[in-house]
C-alpha cells in the first residue's frame, strides 16, 4: 500500500502542475489581450506557449524546467501589473460621462446622473442630468439581481431610496471602448475600467427589463441602521469622485460588481465573512437572506417568486412612476403613493 509520504509527494506534485497549467494559460492570455503592441500579442502568445511546452517536455531535471516556467509565469505577471487604467479614451456613449458628487452636509448634488430614453438597447437619446438629494431624505436601499445568461452568474446592483425625491440607482460596470462588447474571458485581463453608473431606474432598470429582456430580482434590504445606509452611499459617491484621478480596472473574479458592493459594505464596518456565493453570484441572494439582510418572514423560494420584477417592469415600461409601481406589493417595501418619485 502507498505510504503516507508517497500520497503527499503525490499530491504536491499536482498540485504544482496545475499551478504551472493555470498560470501558463493566464500567461497566455496576458500576452493575447494586454501586450501593448497589437501586432505581436498573437505571435508572442503562442511563443510562450509553445516555449513552455517544449520545456517541460525537453529540459531535464524536470524540476529545472518547472522552475524555470514557474519565473517566466511570474515576470509575466509583474510586467502586467504595470499596465495602468487610463479616463482618455474613445468610450461608448452610455459610459462617455462619469458621474460625481458634491456633498455639503445634508445636500448632495450629483452631476452626470444618467436617465436615457431608449428607442432599443443601443438606439437612445442621451439626457445627463444633475440630481439633488437630502442624506435626512434617504429611507431605504433595494439590490437588483440581474440574469441574463446562466443561473450561477449575474449583474448586481443598488438603488438608494429617497422617498419623494425618488430613487438613486448606483451599478457598477465595465467601461467600454466603441467596438468593445463584454466577454467573460476578456474579464480576467485589462481590457476593461470599472465605471460608477449612477442614474435613473426608468434607465438602468427599464434597459435590462425591457430592451435586453433579462431576469430581473428586486429585495429590500435590511441594513443595521438608517446611519449605515447613508454611510453606504456616501462611499459610492466618494469612490465615484476618485475615480477621475485614479480609474481602476475591472477583473472578473476579483474587482467586479458583487466583490466591490462588498468593499463598499466593509468599508463602513458591515461585511460579513467571505462566502463562496459572493464569487459565484447567481446565488448571492441565497446568501443575503441566510444572514438576515432580506425579509425572512417568507421561505426563501416564495420570497424570490415574488420579487421578480422583468414582466412588470415592462408593463410599465413609460410609466413616470416608474419606481413606485414597481415596487407595489413587493416584501418588505414601504407603503407610498405613486406619485413618490
Amino acid at each position: 500500500m502507498p505510504t503516507l509520504r508517497f500520497i503527499f509527494r503525490w499530491l504536491l506534485q499536482g498540485i504544482i502542475w496545475l499551478a504551472l497549467l493555470i498560470g501558463t494559460l493566464w500567461a497566455y492570455g496576458a500576452f493575447w489581450f494586454d501586450f501593448p503592441v497589437a501586432a505581436l500579442r498573437h505571435p508572442l502568445a503562442i511563443v510562450f506557449a509553445m516555449g513552455a511546452a517544449a520545456a517541460l517536455l525537453l529540459v531535464r531535471p524536470r524540476r529545472r524546467a518547472k522552475l524555470g516556467l514557474a519565473v517566466a509565469i511570474a515576470m509575466v505577471m509583474t510586467w502586467w501589473f504595470t499596465i495602468r487604467p487610463a479616463n482618455n479614451a474613445d468610450w461608448q456613449p452610455d459610459v462617455a460621462r462619469e458621474p460625481s458628487a458634491e456633498i455639503d452636509g445634508d445636500r448632495v448634488v450629483i452631476q452626470n446622473f444618467r436617465n436615457f430614453d431608449y428607442r432599443t438597447e443601443t438606439d437612445y437619446e442621451q439626457h445627463w442630468e444633475t440630481k439633488t438629494v437630502h442624506l435626512s431624505n434617504l429611507r431605504g436601499l433595494d439590490l437588483f439581481l440581474d440574469y441574463w445568461g446562466s443561473p450561477l452568474i449575474c449583474h448586481t446592483f443598488l438603488s438608494f431610496d429617497f422617498g419623494s425625491e425618488g430613487h438613486v440607482c448606483a451599478s457598477i460596470e465595465t467601461r467600454k471602448t466603441m467596438g468593445q462588447t463584454y466577454s467573460a474571458i476578456r474579464g480576467f485581463y485589462r481590457q476593461f475600467t470599472l465605471c460608477y453608473v449612477i442614474g435613473d431606474e426608468r434607465d438602468i432598470v427599464r434597459l435590462r427589463t425591457n430592451y435586453r429582456h433579462e431576469d430581473l430580482y428586486l429585495y429590500r434590504l435590511l441594513p443595521a441602521t438608517p446611519e449605515k445606509s447613508r454611510e453606504l452611499f456616501l462611499d459610492y459617491l466618494r469612490t465615484a469622485n476618485r475615480f477621475h484621478q485614479r480609474p481602476q480596472w475591472y477583473n472578473a473574479v476579483t474587482s467586479n460588481c458583487t466583490s466591490n458592493i462588498r468593499l463598499h459594505i466593509k468599508s463602513i464596518g458591515s461585511a460579513h465573512p467571505w462566502d463562496w456565493r459572493l464569487l459565484v453570484n447567481g446565488y448571492i441572494d441565497e446568501h443575503a437572506y441566510a444572514i438576515g439582510a432580506f425579509d425572512t418572514s417568507l421561505p426563501f423560494e416564495k420570497l424570490k417568486s415574488l420579487s421578480y420584477i422583468s414582466k412588470r417592469a415592462q408593463a410599465i415600461d413609460h410609466d413616470p412612476a416608474f419606481s413606485a409601481r414597481l415596487r407595489e406589493g413587493l416584501p418588505a417595501m414601504p407603503e407610498s403613493g405613486v406619485g413618490a418619485e
